[in-house]
């Protein structure tokens, strides 16, 4: 928060032109791994940055220092950071903090989800066509060129469409009812690793999609398999 909205500093591309990397989300995803170090030792790392370290425990903290960087960079207020420890059998505990509104979004498997301490729900029994949907899209024009004509076949069929920027914050808004659904091709593990856990526990269904690149659809477990439909995909996958 103290560099948002102010000039970047280091700035760098990843996967392409349009992927930017800043001196912010290395010293936040710093300032993470520091802390998990010296309170889980034998705990593994992964970092979008680049940290990683190996695990002698059986769990796994998965890191997003700072999810939508290109919102960041530009001031626009839809950016997150994302954390996640898993285990042998996925997501345990994850948190998605929002800075600019000041809100947490936590869970912890078998426990539920909360919005600042307060429990949140998924929105249920909405109709796929009343719905309020979520996408991203991804930095390879190629790519993108084909999510347009995904998103051609499902704007029809839903309410209206939306992309923030951040996949993180898109999970928590499903989690908490502010969105009806979302679904995205081409995400990494350290993108939905707290927000599909949000989900669940929120008392929403998460299906990851076939193929390549990898993907996901949440929502309520209705509407997820009306938007599994939509895609091309096996609604009974929920």
């Amino acid at each position: 928060m103290e560099r948002f909205g102010g000039p970047a500093a280091g700035l760098g591309r990843k996967s392409s032109a349009t992927d930017m990397v800043s001196d912010s989300d290395r010293q936040a995803e710093a300032a993470i791994v520091e802390l998990i170090q010296r309170e889980r030792p034998e705990d593994g790392i992964v970092g979008e940055e680049g940290a990683a370290a190996s695990s002698s425990s059986g769990r796994r903290w998965v890191i997003d220092p700072l999810d939508g960087t290109t919102n960041y960079l530009y001031g626009f207020p839809m950016w997150a950071v994302s954390v996640a420890v898993e285990d042998e059998a996925g997501s345990l505990a994850g948190v998605v903090l929002d800075p600019v509104r000041d809100e947490l979004f936590g869970a912890e498997r078998g426990s539920g989800a909360t919005l600042n301490g307060v429990a949140m729900r998924v929105r249920e029994g909405t109709p796929l066509e009343r719905s309020l949907v979520a996408t991203g899209f991804s930095y390879d024009a190629r790519r993108r060129t084909e999510q347009a004509r995904v998103l051609e076949r499902v704007i029809p069929h839903v309410r209206d469409v939306r992309r923030g920027g951040a996949a993180a914050l898109d999970l928590a808004w499903v989690a908490s009812g502010r969105l009806d659904g979302y679904y995205e091709r081409g995400l990494q593990p350290w993108d939905w690793a707290a927000g599909r856990l949000l989900v669940t526990e929120a008392g929403g269904a998460v299906a990851e999609l076939t193929g390549e690149p990898p993907g996901l659809v949440a929502g309520a477990a209705e509407l997820a398999a009306g938007l599994l439909g939509l895609l091309g995909e096996d609604p009974h996958g929920v």
